[in-house]
């Protein structure tokens, strides 16, 4: 396989699925493994997203996952995919990833999203007065970043753990509004291209454009967020693939449930993979053998020019989805000649 002249970081973003028959607590230790398996096979950071109400995932109180990974790596950045900023005070925020910071210094991710990562019932529960920050998001982000800068030190509030240091922060988006916010700040910018792959083309474009140098980078920086379902075989990988068709399609319709084991993909399923929703849902979901995905990917980094990839693999088995990243990061290390570490 040739190289490519860019190189192009691999990461994993984290929803700590939990699978029919499964345990919360197996689902947390297995989140710990792969991060571990992650960090040997060359992955640049593991992070952990934050969402609620939801009995398939158990990524709900992200900075405790945050610092238990953290506790049991020793290099790969970990951090969040994101902390969905509204449902939470800017000052909380910075005092627990402060500490984090000093806890496991230099190895502290803050990504920051604006959506509520729940439904709307929910996101009322979780803080009444939401909407308000939502409108201020970009006057939080701000927030956090006098709660971090050594300059806050003589502030009436401080976040002092927080007060010089180095944690990133990271815009996650899914729309235009977080391109224009990210480019306009000079901050990193995540796009969860794994699920909204409506806008994702325009709107790196935009942000590439508009991007402002700042005093923590000097040029855009891409994260795409990716679904990667591969296996040694292809129907391996198709079967496993219908653990996530099912999910998606449970969000959709209302009936969440654990994650299901694989199937045969029936004619049911196909003709929803053919609904013009799924299949622009799915666009950038690559399944199938290790030269497939390698292919789908190659043109993927082709047409979109991005600096990492953030991959996402619900599958059903364990051992099955650390093969999965395994076979990833050979894709991703032959086309950069590297050689993979072994288990």
């Amino acid at each position: 396989m040739e190289t490519t002249k860019k190189q192009v970081a691999w990461s994993i973003l984290e929803l700590a699925t939990i699978p029919q028959g499964g345990s919360i607590e197996k689902t947390l230790q297995h989140s710990v493994e792969l991060a571990q398996r992650a960090e040997q096979l060359g992955y640049r950071r593991f992070w952990l997203a934050e969402h609620h109400n939801f009995v398939h995932i158990a990524s709900v109180a992200t900075s405790v996952l945050i610092g238990h990974v953290a506790g049991n790596t020793q290099s790969i950045r970990v951090g969040s995919g994101g902390i969905m900023l509204p449902n939470h005070s800017p000052l909380i925020v910075s005092e627990q990833f402060g500490t984090l910071g000093r806890l496991f210094p230099n190895r502290i991710d803050l990504g920051l999203g604006r959506a509520p990562g729940t439904d709307q019932v929910t996101a009322h529960a979780i803080r009444s007065d939401r909407m308000k920050a939502v409108y201020n998001f970009p006057g939080e982000i701000e927030q956090i970043q006098q709660y971090f800068s050594t300059d806050n030190t003589s502030s009436q509030v401080r976040a002092v753990l927080a007060e010089g240091t180095n944690v990133p922060l990271y815009i996650l988006g899914s729309s235009l509004d977080s391109a224009h916010l990210a480019a306009k700040m000079g901050l990193p910018y995540a796009f969860a291209s794994h699920f909204a792959t409506g806008m994702f083309l325009q709107a790196i474009a935009t942000y590439r454009k508009e991007f402002q140098p700042s005093a923590v980078l000097d040029k855009p920086y891409i994260i795409a967020g990716v679904n990667v379902i591969a296996a040694d075989t292809e129907t391996e990988a198709q079967q496993n693939f219908t653990s996530l068709v099912k999910m998606m399609l449970g969000v959709f319709t209302g009936k969440s449930e654990p994650l299901q084991p694989p199937a045969e993909l029936t004619p049911d399923l196909q003709r929803v993979l053919q609904e013009p929703m799924f299949r622009d849902l799915l666009r950038y979901c690559f399944v199938g053998t290790k030269e497939q995905v390698a292919e789908n990917l190659d043109r993927f980094l082709a047409e979109t020019g991005v600096d990492e990839l953030m991959v996402v693999t619900n599958a059903y088995d364990h051992q099955f989805r650390l093969r999965s990243f395994e076979i990833l990061a050979e894709v991703m290390m032959e086309r950069q000649g590297q050689e993979l570490v072994k288990a």
